[in-house]
């Protein structure tokens, strides 16, 4: 339908709750993989990096989510703003998915798992961060310019980060990444929102 049905401000919260259901089946799905962990915690053996993963994705889907509000400041939507950004909290699903699967009945320790899907994984990761750049750039210049070179430099280190991972098994390199992400994704948040309570 070619003619406008809605305004900006009523259909923001209707995107919203539909990019809140991916979001929430993401970490429904996080969640559910550290309850069966901690329900079976003999049945296959844990891995650091994995469970920080886990923590680092569920972080992400927590961030993504609080910092799409920021879309509340779009004054025009169209159907291919709303279907990138289904498809950007698609992503974000699917790094959940891949960090628990359906079924551990092929692997003999999530650290077999973990490495065996790493390419999948650091794949979609490296989409993540080069699909944020499209949705800060949705939020309009001064949104995007208010990241400053910071942005610029960390979206490219982090896609090679990425590939570097996909190629390499070395545990040194993994546990240094999942830290190094992990730290940079803490801060970030910590200087960019008001987090006292």
């Amino acid at each position: 339908m070619a003619t406008e049905i809605a305004s900006a401000h009523d259909i923001f919260p209707h995107i919203r709750i539909v990019m809140g259901m991916v979001i929430g089946l993401g970490v429904t799905r996080l969640l559910s993989g550290v309850a069966r962990i901690i329900q079976h915690p003999g049945q296959y053996r844990l891995y650091p990096v994995h469970l920080a993963w886990v923590g680092s994705v569920l972080l992400m889907l927590v961030h993504f989510w609080w910092w799409e509000f920021g879309l509340f400041a779009i004054e025009s939507w169209t159907f291919g703003r709303y279907l990138f950004l289904i498809f950007y909290a698609i992503t974000l699903f699917l790094l959940a998915a891949l960090l628990f699967p359906d079924s551990m009945l092929d692997y003999t320790s999530y650290e077999d798992y973990f490495y065996s899907r790493r390419a999948w994984f650091f794949g979609v990761l490296g989409a993540t961060y080069l699909l944020d750049v499209i949705d800060t750039l949705l939020k309009g210049s001064e949104h995007f310019a208010r990241f400053g070179s910071e942005y610029l430099f960390r979206t490219p280190v982090f896609v090679a980060l990425c590939v570097v991972a996909i190629l390499v098994r070395d545990r040194r390199f993994h546990i240094a990444f999942v830290a190094c992400a992990l730290i940079y994704q803490i801060s970030f948040i910590l200087r960019l929102f008001d987090t006292i309570v």
